[in-house]
């Protein structure tokens, strides 16, 4: 899988670029806020990933209504042009080989990256969302069945808790209440099952990453933390069903006294620990960072597993504050596939790395 050429049109501080990539290495090189990572975020957009923004409307360059992005994508030994317009107030249209598209989703059923920046420290030092969010942008890129049932979860969370906010005011709400239970514990536990078994493959790959990332000083483990009456998350949906509803049976009343839902996998964490202790709480930087990069290693591994080919790997500022033998890791262990890989300077990783190298100064090619 590899992304040979790209278009952007006022994406960012983008006015005007087309780059053709080299298929194995590219090295994106410049000083800060010349537009290196919204070249790698261009990238992850068309794989249906919007890794920095959360509205499409902060993709626009300041000043204009539109924004384009296109690109000439190879994947499962086929070419597709993706393209996505993005309109300021209008939303957005998409499109493969010409085909609209209803969804982002449908542009990872085609083109898949992993991208690793620094904001990725999130992963290992902020709360149970953060680590959600990766599982998220993880699974419905593999699984298209994970998206559609987190898609109508969310959904039927935002409604419930709708209604427990104005039953006070309209008591009649509750009787819709337990309607909406039932639809998320259904949703709810198609989420769970592909969650357990997706951090079941990573259990298996990402402590070896992170073994050798330390040198073997250091030994990394992960937990899935759900739902407290699920006694196997990676039982099938129709058995955690009752599971799930005998939860939401107990919380009932205290959802209803609080006006908020307390009880599903929007409460799931992936739990990270170094050394038996509490990666949130206790890693240094350097921990802290080599952490949160042995899960999308891992990530990219269980992908090229899983399809036969591997996603386009996006790392931004990857080697920074860590030290000479760990950049030398990361080096060793991105062959393979496509890498697209920035830093503030070409010297050192223009010798070391062969392909192509790209010196972006004031959002263009310089």
């Amino acid at each position: 899988m590899r992304i040979d050429a790209l278009t952007l049109d006022f994406f960012r501080n983008y006015v005007h670029l087309q780059a053709d990539f080299d298929p194995s290495v590219n090295v994106i090189y410049g000083e800060n806020a010349q537009g290196k990572t919204n070249l790698l975020e261009a990238i992850a957009y068309l794989s249906g990933v919007s890794h920095r923004a959360r509205y499409d409307r902060e993709l626009i360059q300041f000043g204009v209504d539109s924004a384009f992005l296109k690109g000439e994508v190879v994947s499962r030994g086929r070419p597709f042009c993706l393209e996505a317009n993005l309109y300021r107030g209008r939303g957005r249209q998409l499109y493969s080989n010409g085909v609209k598209l209803k969804s982002a989703g449908e542009l990872s059923g085609v083109f898949n990256t992993v991208f690793f920046c620094p904001d990725d420290l999130s992963l290992i030092r902020e709360g149970a969302a953060a680590r959600r969010r990766f599982l998220d942008e993880c699974i419905c890129q593999l699984r298209p069945r994970y998206a559609q049932a987190l898609s109508e979860y969310k959904r039927l969370h935002e409604h419930k808790i709708r209604i427990l906010r104005d039953s006070e005011e309209k008591p009649s709400l509750l009787d819709t209440l337990d309607d909406f239970s039932l639809g998320m514990a259904k949703a709810g536990a198609v989420v769970i099952h592909y969650r357990a078994h997706f951090i079941r493959l990573l259990q298996q790959v990402a402590p070896a990453i992170h073994t050798d990332f330390s040198g073997g000083r250091e030994r990394l483990t992960l937990r899935y933390e759900t739902v407290s009456t699920v006694t196997d998350p990676e039982a099938s949906p129709k058995e955690l069903l009752p599971q799930l509803l005998a939860h939401q049976a107990s919380h009932r009343q205290a959802e209803i006294a609080s006006r908020s839902c307390l009880s599903g996998p929007h409460k799931d964490d992936l739990v990270v620990e170094i050394d038996g202790n509490l990666a949130k709480t206790y890693s240094s930087q350097g921990q802290t960072r080599t952490a949160a990069l042995s899960l999308k290693l891992a990530e990219r591994d269980i992908f090229c597993q899983d399809t036969g080919e591997c996603p386009v790997l996006l790392l931004d500022d990857v080697l920074s504050e860590l030290d000479q033998r760990r950049q030398e890791f990361v080096l060793n262990r991105i062959s393979g596939g496509q890498v697209f890989i920035t830093c503030c300077e070409d010297d050192r990783l223009g010798r070391l790395l062969q392909g192509k190298v790209f010196h972006i100064h004031q959002g263009g090619i310089a």
